[in-house]
């Protein structure tokens, strides 16, 4: 009977993991060839030309021109993020360590998730929240397992992970679904 009863979990498992690699690989059939490509239509001209205005009494206060309505903002200049909701309104901000490899200013959406992966930089990391790629580099924002190291910059890869703590991660993740918007700022 034990030997019955492993045949069948195993079975059942294989079934399983079989149903999850088919619905990854028609997610992936079936988004959008844009997607993830920056949108010169949707991008507003302080964001994608110039630096985005700051106040400087508040370093940490959302920049003007950073878009409307739901969004992740990214600036690549003050490795700074801000989750802003549907009311404009900030929900966290918090500072990153970002990769080797930077994306353009402009409008992107989520694109993929992963819950746990092994970075570029051989870093185990989670909460993986991908946006863009550049030159074949993923881009996207990730929090290193073992805590909130930066990336590995010394190694020579080239790396696109944007670090954050495990706490400003696990914020990350239940924020930024896919299709979340996220605008990038210098």
């Amino acid at each position: 009977m034990a030997g019955t009863s492993s045949g069948i979990v195993a079975g059942l498992t294989a079934v399983a993991v079989g149903t999850v690699g088919f619905l990854a690989y028609q997610a992936q059939a079936h988004v959008p060839a844009n997607l993830g490509s920056p949108s010169s239509a949707g991008a507003s001209p302080s964001a994608a030309v110039s630096k985005a205005p700051r106040d400087r009494r508040h370093p940490t206060a959302l920049p003007g021109g950073s878009g409307k309505g739901e969004r992740v903002v990214y600036s690549v200049d003050d490795d700074r993020v801000w989750l802003v909701d549907d009311r404009d309104r900030v929900q966290r901000t918090f500072s990153v360590h970002p990769g080797l490899v930077d994306p353009a200013p402009g409008h992107y959406w989520v694109t993929s998730r992963s819950n746990a992966v092994t970075g570029t930089d051989g870093v185990p990391v989670e909460h993986v929240v991908r946006f863009t790629s550049v030159d074949g580099v993923a881009i996207g924002f990730s929090a290193a397992v073992g805590g909130g190291a930066p990336a590995n910059t010394e190694s020579g890869v080239k790396t696109g992970g944007i670090r954050e703590t495990r706490a400003d991660g696990d914020e990350m993740w239940k924020f930024a679904t896919i299709g979340v918007p996220v605008v990038v700022i210098r």
